[in-house]
């Protein structure tokens, strides 16, 4: 038994039982992985994968009680090696960061930057995507730590620690009909065009929610992952723009105004993830506490260790950015 096959079997289940897709994710060729899943079935005795033909369709059921033991020793691999650069060369590597657009261009900078005061030596790498995606990058190790405000507490193989709170906001051009308003409803905003984020972004689940539990429709005519192309287009008059609170710095750049709507749309709150039962550098554990002040380096380890489905405390009250 080694580590390549142990590799070869995480990833075909990850892959979708693809095995052009799994060597190219190793770097190696495709009867290379196949040989290596089968001297690893010949050893344990069972087969791990159905197959039809040479092609494979599934996991047995001894697969599916093998898998899970597989990722932990792959996981525990990992922590091994993290181990040993923690020790021999303390503050020095690189932390990736899977995050979304909104958090990486509105909030993490100042907490990047306070960072890089305390940890010269270490490089930070960013890799923005979509909070499914920033999932999959912390759960397949690609990625050290992800944030984001959608998605990221689903996954049992996660753990995810409340960061901060945000509201949504709505913009419009200078002399808008809806800046004469003392308070702007969900029936005023329905009568526009409205311009916000896709599907899964950005607290968009809020927004449907809220319209759709006052039973009011919309016409949603464009919709974006940046904030900042979302205000670009309010500015050309195509609509109304509901975006994050933080995200309206560059509003008066655009021409645009501002108006408060928290009592419109549920609070949300941006978290960040952690693989579980992960080994995490001592700069690992900086960043989270900077980024979520009300946890604790003794809350963090016992949440890593805990059962999966096991909830993380939410500290309360958190900090509310962007109001």
């Amino acid at each position: 038994m080694n580590f390549q096959q142990l590799r070869s079997i995480r990833e075909a289940a990850r892959r979708g039982y693809n095995l052009t897709e799994v060597a190219n994710v190793l770097m190696t060729s495709q009867p290379g992985i196949s040989r290596q899943i089968r001297e690893l079935e010949e050893e344990l005795g069972v087969d791990i994968f159905e197959r039809n033909g040479k092609r494979l369709t599934g996991l047995t059921e001894p697969g599916k009680g093998l898998l899970p033991i597989v990722e932990r020793l792959l996981l525990e691999a990992d922590n091994l090696k993290l181990a040993g650069r923690q020790y021999a060369k303390g503050d020095v590597g690189t932390l990736t960061i899977a995050t979304t657009h909104t958090q990486a261009r509105y909030v993490l900078p100042t907490a990047i930057s306070a960072f890089r005061a305390s940890f010269p030596k270490v490089r930070i790498a960013l890799l923005q995507s979509s909070p499914e995606h920033i999932a999959e990058l912390v759960i397949s190790g690609r990625a050290d730590v992800g944030i984001a405000t959608e998605g990221l507490s689903r996954f049992e193989e996660l753990v995810s620690f409340p960061c901060y709170r945000w509201n949504h906001v709505v913009v419009v051009p200078e002399g808008h009909d809806l800046l004469e308003r003392a308070q702007v409803t969900l029936d005023d905003l329905a009568d526009y065009p409205l311009i916000t984020y896709d599907v899964g972004f950005t607290g968009r689940g809020h927004i449907d929610a809220a319209f759709q539990k006052a039973g009011i429709g919309t016409d949603i005519v464009l919709t974006a992952m940046d904030s900042d192309v979302i205000q670009q287009y309010v500015a050309l008059g195509m609509g109304v723009g509901i975006v994050a609170s933080m995200a309206v710095g560059q509003s008066q750049a655009h021409g645009l105004r501002t108006i408060e709507v928290s009592h419109l749309f549920a609070p949300n709150v941006a978290r960040l993830a952690v693989r579980r039962n992960a080994y995490l550098r001592s700069y690992t554990y900086s960043l989270l506490l900077q980024l979520a002040p009300e946890m604790t380096r003794a809350g963090i380890d016992a949440a890593l260790e805990a059962d999966r489905g096991s909830p993380v405390p939410e500290a309360a009250p958190l900090a509310l950015v962007g109001a």
